[in-house]
């Protein structure tokens, strides 16, 4: 027996050899089957397991890295990189105070490593602005749409003025502040005084309300009016490429726009394509603004003869969320049935926190479209049904047999994702391979089986389910006896994961698909995740 046990931690350590190599070519899926390989053959060492943690990070299957991560620390209660593991896992779900826990874990086992020691002065930072938010939170009955207290006409500044609407406000503000304060006393002198305020005041409200003019100086794109054409798109496009930005008082209008459209659609939009016409459904685009240029080159702009459906994830990772962001609304301005958009599990608060497009919008506009962005991303509708045939949704399906499309279109969808339930299952869900359902490798949703496809295509009348959410080394791949296809359309994500990307048409009425890959193209020096928080970036 012993030469047995001494053979197999032979070979479990060449599958870790060739499980590094595989890791460092970023080619994690087959790590984690070589180190599942050597953990077959030796369970008790604590590397293999934290090895495939790290792997799963890298493939966004947090669930399973925290798994594999305690297993790790359960073998040996006193391998730092257990903890580290699971911290980072914890970190990338947006659960900060569990991972504190384990860094504080990895500082006291090290407590000589300056690296552990600066992950946790990091982390302990971010438990803390949490706990700031959440003591200042309010609740959704006294919330209030910051749409409406943006008026996009008055962005800018007046012909001959040299202070902005901003600061005009914000005087105004003050203003009213010390005129109750002073009115409270009745001498002569502050009399005179709060008049003076007042006349201030009435000035600082009359420049915040008038209808101001684009500087100058600015030569960007330009809207005439309130209509977004499409020589506006096509300008606004070639400033981005160029690295050029959008005068606010446009974003503004744009987003303003675009969340009116949103905001009177159902949470399941049926889309209606003619016979002999086409759509084309995108995944997964994350902020890579280049390669979205690149889809219009190979299929043609949106339009209303050649419409398209994007399922989600149009932010985060990426560092053209902004431009990816805004060019989708754009289109959808200038016509709403040209371009079809569902919300990704990244068009949500805690992942904008985390994942850099929160950053990127605060670094190149302000915190007020922070907070526009976070609304109407709760407008977007959830799933859609072309020709009452394809089922399209960003995650997948269900906990639960039964669900009708009726009970779709009945989601109150105008919130943050919650953590469990219909909705939280449409975006974030993934198919596997063995039947039934089981615990999501994601530590969200749930993994579903071809049997549960089968049973939800067949009650609601349908021929197939197209969803995104998972990098696929083609781009796409088709799964469940091909009855599900996932898409995704970031090549090269995140700049190493070496992955085509892809876009489906389809061409009524037999809704036969044709599937086109392509590859990554060139983008300007700047990294993916450059914005992204500050402690997450530092285990990239």
């Amino acid at each position: 027996m012993p030469n047995m046990e001494t053979e197999n931690s032979v070979k479990a350590e060449e599958l870790k050899v060739r499980a590094n190599d595989a890791f460092n070519a970023h080619k994690y899926a087959q790590a984690i089957d070589l180190y599942s390989q050597a953990i077959e053959l030796n369970t008790k060492n604590a590397v293999y397991w934290a090895n495939r943690a790290f792997a799963h990070i890298r493939l966004e299957e947090y669930g399973s890295a925290i798994q594999d991560a305690t297993k790790a620390i359960e073998v040996d209660p006193k391998y730092s990189k257990g903890y580290y593991r699971r911290g980072a896992a914890y970190l990338a779900m947006g659960k900060f105070k569990e991972a504190l826990k384990d860094f504080q874990q990895v500082k006291k086992i090290c407590p000589n490593d300056s690296d552990a020691t600066k992950k946790l002065k990091e982390c302990e930072k971010a438990v803390m602005k949490l706990k700031f938010e959440e003591a200042i939170a309010v609740t959704e009955s006294e919330r209030h749409s910051v749409a409406d207290s943006v008026d996009f006409h008055s962005i800018g500044k007046g012909p001959n003025a040299s202070v902005s609407t901003d600061v005009a406000i914000a005087a105004a503000t003050v203003a009213v502040m010390a005129a109750v304060v002073m009115l409270v006393w009745t001498s002569e002198t502050t009399v005179v005084a709060a008049i003076v305020v007042g006349l201030l005041v009435l000035g600082a409200c009359w420049w915040s309300g008038c209808k101001a003019d684009v500087e100058p100086q600015y030569s960007g794109a330009r809207i005439e009016g309130d209509e977004v054409t499409l020589d506006f798109v096509k300008k606004m496009m070639d400033d981005f490429k160029n690295q050029k930005c959008l005068h606010k008082r446009y974003a503004f209008q744009i987003v303003l726009q675009t969340r009116e459209m949103l905001q009177a659609l159902p949470s399941l939009v049926d889309i209606n394509i003619s016979a002999g016409k086409q759509i084309t459904v995108c995944g997964d685009v994350h902020g890579q603004f280049y390669d979205l240029l690149n889809i219009f080159e190979l299929n043609g702009l949106p339009s209303n003869e050649n419409p398209y459906l994007f399922n989600g994830d149009f932010v985060d990772r990426g560092s053209f969320s902004l431009e990816v962001i805004l060019t989708l609304f754009a289109f959808k301005c200038m016509s709403p049935s040209a371009i079809y958009l569902a919300r990704g599990n990244h068009e949500s608060k805690s992942m904008n926190k985390i994942y850099g497009f929160e950053g990127e919008i605060r670094s190149k506009l302000n915190e007020t479209f922070v907070e526009l962005f976070a609304e109407v991303f709760c407008y977007l509708p959830l799933a859609h049904v072309i020709n009452e045939k394809v089922f399209v949704v960003h995650g997948g399906l269900f906990s639960v047999d039964g669900v009708k499309l009726s009970d779709l279109r009945a989601i109150n969808r105008f919130c943050e994702p919650p953590e469990e339930g219909l909705m939280c299952e449409l975006l974030w869900s993934d198919p596997q391979r063995i039947p039934g359902r089981g615990p999501s490798k994601r530590g969200v949703g749930l993994s579903f089986g071809a049997d549960v496809t089968k049973r939800f295509l067949q009650e609601n009348n349908l021929d197939l389910v197209v969803r995104s959410h998972e990098v696929k080394d083609e781009g796409y791949e088709i799964e469940h006896n091909g009855k599900l296809i996932t898409v995704f359309s970031a090549p090269n994500y995140c700049d190493q994961m070496g992955n085509k990307g892809a876009f489906i048409r389809f061409e009524a009425p037999e809704m036969k698909l044709n599937i086109v890959t392509f590859s990554a193209v060139p983008h300007p020096d700047v990294k993916p995740m450059a914005y992204a928080n500050n402690f997450l970036r530092m285990f990239q």
